[in-house]
């Protein structure tokens, strides 16, 4: 079909259909400093869209409106863990180190998913690495698909 015989309108058609984003079904753990980036988030969202409304910018105002339901929904359920310093073991919001079969080793704080960035030194509570952590301590190996680790710090 020639571009003549469409509407204008079919531009705003495509706003409607940007969808949400996916909320995880997991728990929203989050470390004092997940909440405090969520927070930030949000506040600067509602800034952004402030100025993006005067502009009738229909599309940033979309993803805008989008990004901030899912913000502040991970803001109603964050539920915040702060580890406890006398516990032995692998639990939520610890750095723990581990050392790999060929001698190198590697540092990660657990944290939540949406704080999550290993290339950081942060993994998601939900990962793979993180689920064969978990109540782990000192000593233990654990295996992750066809390497294993041993915990050498807590």
């Amino acid at each position: 079909m020639s571009r003549a015989f469409t509407r204008e309108d079919d531009n705003e058609n495509a706003v409607a259909d940007l969808g949400e984003r996916p909320v995880s079904p997991h728990r929203n753990l989050v470390t004092e400093m997940g909440l405090t980036q969520i927070d930030e988030t949000i506040r600067s969202l509602h800034e952004d869209l402030a100025k993006a409304e005067p502009a009738a910018d229909r599309q940033r105002i979309a993803v805008l409106s989008r990004d901030l339901r899912y913000w502040i929904s991970r803001r109603e359920n964050a539920e915040v863990s702060i580890p406890d310093p006398d516990i032995a073991v692998v639990r939520f919001g610890m750095t723990i180190t581990i050392e790999g079969e060929d001698g190198r080793k590697r540092s990660w704080k657990i944290v939540g998913e949406d704080e999550a960035d290993a290339a950081k030194g942060s993994i998601s509570h939900v990962s793979p690495m993180a689920q064969a952590l978990f109540g782990k301590s000192v000593g233990d190996v654990v295996t992750v698909g066809d390497k294993e680790w041993e915990i050498t710090d807590l």
